[in-house]
């Protein structure tokens, strides 16, 4: 029997994507190439949350993406999922500088029951074990934080990820911990941004976070960053999940370096007879600078554009101070009259036969000049008591 991890989420279904919605999770884009499955012996196996290893497919076992298998480890086996096979795992291998002619340990078969027994019960320990874990530490007064555990798939090891800002001697922590669980212990410690891709979430933006989405290298952010593209220095908005500047700052911090070389610098200040002016803001988009009478707050702020903006500079240099920064606008051009496109007036849509009806009270004549239905009486009374005009169908043409 074979197993396979569906933790669930949608994606489309062919070989280089399966059902498993894990973390880091890669299109293998070379999986429809038949020569890339036959490059190399060595699988990506993805383990818990963003933690994945590369192993030797030494028995030529057919394995493809989404299988789980047990692989070798220190001591014993580990039991993970097959995350990307072929010629990509090279790729990704030289990236992590990883090199094929090491040692590398082996994928020793698929798991069978018995794998997947003793893997659902080591998991099942993994929560109250961190707990425990971080009351002997809080009992030791170290100055460090369990942030997750993460059990062995035979249930022989355990690795403890923590977080501290400063060297921590763990030495006594390690010998409380063995005999309190009675297994291998291994300390790693991770950075704040790891253990916010390891724990996950949703970012301000509305999509997972980038940490444990597809980032494996972690830059460091600066406030630098939220200058150059005069985004707000609010910690409370600069900050993410992992209370480190965000990520995203660096995204296109660079592309702003570079669109700023064209707009004058922030340093210079505008001379007119109003007064002077400082920098306030810079539009990168619209192409727009604003400017304060004040340096230190916002106060009578006034926007231009940058080619303004260069020449009150050029006028300044000349020694001319301009009555204010915005240039009245001149028309160049006379106003458009509009007139009829088709030369003729809208009223020839109207019907000229047709007639406005005179008043109830007048009597209407027939093509011979006799009025219709006239009265039979000699009073003079028509048929219709009550109303002076009698119906009269109305034919036009």
């Amino acid at each position: 029997m074979e197993y396979k991890l569906y933790n669930g989420g949608c994606c489309m279904m062919g070989k280089g994507c399966c059902k498993n919605n894990n973390k880091l999770n890669s299109y293998d884009w070379l999986s429809d190439i038949p020569e890339s499955e036959k490059t190399t012996d060595y699988v990506e196996v993805q383990f818990k949350n963003t933690r994945k290893g590369y192993y030797l497919n030494s028995t030529k076992i057919p394995l493809v993406k989404g299988d789980i298998v047990a692989v070798e480890s220190s001591p014993g086996h580990d039991i993970g999922t097959v995350s990307m096979t072929g010629y990509l795992v090279l790729i990704q291998m030289r990236k992590n500088r990883m090199r094929p002619d090491s040692e590398i340990k082996r994928v020793y078969r698929k798991a069978k029951p018995a794998d997947m027994e003793k893997y659902h019960e080591a998991k099942a320990r993994e929560h109250d074990t961190m707990i425990r874990s971080r009351k002997i530490a809080e009992g030791l007064g170290l100055q460090m934080k369990i942030g997750d555990v993460e059990y062995q798939g035979d249930g022989n090891k355990a690795i403890f990820y923590y977080i501290a800002d400063e060297r921590v001697d763990f030495r006594q922590l390690i010998k409380d911990l063995a005999d309190a669980f009675k297994i291998r212990i291994e300390m790693k410690q991770i950075g704040a941004r790891q253990e916010a891709g390891r724990i996950g979430g949703i970012g301000p933006c509305g999509r997972e976070l980038c940490c444990s989405g597809w980032m494996t290298n972690f830059i460091s952010v600066s406030t630098g960053s939220a200058r150059i593209q005069d985004i707000s220095l609010n910690p409370q908005k600069l900050a993410g999940q992992c209370a480190k500047l965000k990520c995203c700052l660096n995204y296109e911090v660079d592309n702003y370096a570079e669109a700023q070389k064209h707009y004058p610098s922030k340093e210079i200040n505008l001379e007119t007879k109003e007064g002077t002016y400082f920098h306030f803001k810079t539009d990168v988009f619209r192409n727009l600078m604003s400017y304060s009478t004040d340096k230190n707050f916002a106060a009578n702020i006034v926007t231009i554009t940058s080619e303004r903006a260069f020449e009150i500079i050029n006028l300044n240099k000349k020694g001319i101070k301009p009555d204010a920064l915005i240039q009245e606008k001149k028309s160049l051009t006379p106003q458009k009259e509009y007139h009829d496109i088709l030369g003729e007036s809208v009223s020839r849509f109207d019907d000229p036969r047709r007639k406005k009806r005179r008043p109830h009270g007048n009597a209407h004549e027939n093509a011979s000049g006799h009025t219709p239905h006239a009265a039979a009486n000699s009073g003079g009374n028509n048929h219709h008591s009550g109303n002076n005009r009698p119906f009269r169908r109305r034919h036009r043409g």
